[in-house]
């Protein structure tokens, strides 16, 4: 087992800000695969010219961060995937310890994380522990297990989609491990560079993801009821930011109402974020 069985997969969108650090900070993995979501020919050219082995494949559409994340699953030729967030930086012997707990699980795993500044995993005791879920802006994938049950959601279109692929594992009886030794550092809501459509899209998406992740899962009837209340709190909100001449927040609580209606009722994740285009 070695460095050259594991593939970074990175899935970009108006990234140039962050993505150079990122690959900065990779010291040792030398398969890297950038899929660019905003067809960003300049960006492109920029990292070929800068770092020529890496694979940078552009897509005309928003494909969305699941579904731009199996197509790379299904490009990669070694058995391992090292998912990351092209705002996420690498920090010392991260794919030194992350190389080391494939070996120790004898390749015996789904998905492998480190973990970022925040810890959200509270007190691990012990190097390797096994969870329920981890987050998806840094995850090492075991592709044959990935494949085997059915990959991303192709429904979900931004935020959840972690989510949704551990509890699939996890119904499927699969592992999935936290490393705390292999560590990242995570900006977090830095990845595309679109200014304040990125919080309306971010506001929109993290909506409909979490109603149709609970829908998916849960009883619809305590569901609806559940983010029935929360859109009409949603509509109180925007009233009152309204009264005090509060536009973005106004535009906020309208994308998180429109994303709550429109999974709700069962429409497709539709928004996409608007950007120049080059």
């Amino acid at each position: 087992m070695n460095y050259n069985q594991i593939t970074i997969g990175i899935v970009t969108f108006k990234s140039e800000n962050v993505i150079f650090n990122c690959l900065r900070s990779i010291k040792k993995i030398k398969n890297i695969i950038i899929l660019d979501n905003s067809n960003d020919k300049k960006l492109k050219l920029k990292i070929k010219k800068k770092y020529p082995k890496v694979k940078f494949f552009l897509s005309k559409k928003n494909l969305g961060y699941g579904v731009a994340n199996n197509l790379i699953i299904k490009k990669i030729k070694t058995p391992f995937l090292f998912i990351l967030s092209p705002d996420v930086i690498l920090k010392k012997n991260c794919e030194k310890n992350l190389l080391r707990s494939i070996k120790k699980l004898k390749k015996n795993f789904s998905i492998l994380a480190p973990i970022s500044q925040y810890n959200d995993y509270g007190n691990l005791k012990s190097e390797i522990t096994e969870t329920d879920g981890v987050q998806g802006f840094a995850m090492l994938a075991n592709k044959e297990k990935i494949l085997k049950i059915g990959m991303f959601d192709i429904n979900i279109f931004l935020y959840a989609e972690e989510l949704d692929l551990c509890k699939r594992l996890r119904l499927n009886n699969e592992k999935i491990y936290i490393n705390k030794t292999a560590k990242v550092f995570h900006m977090a809501a830095k990845s595309s560079n679109i200014g304040f459509e990125f919080d309306k899209c971010r506001n929109w998406h993290w909506m409909w993801s979490k109603v149709y992740f609970e829908k998916k899962y849960h009883n619809h009837f305590l569901v609806y009821n559940k983010f029935i209340i929360l859109l009409f709190i949603q509509l109180l909100k925007i009233i009152f930011y309204g009264i005090l001449l509060k536009k973005k927040e106004v535009i906020n609580k309208t994308m998180r109402f429109s994303g709550i209606l429109n999974s709700l009722l069962g429409k497709k994740s539709w928004y996409r974020p608007k950007f120049n285009s080059d």
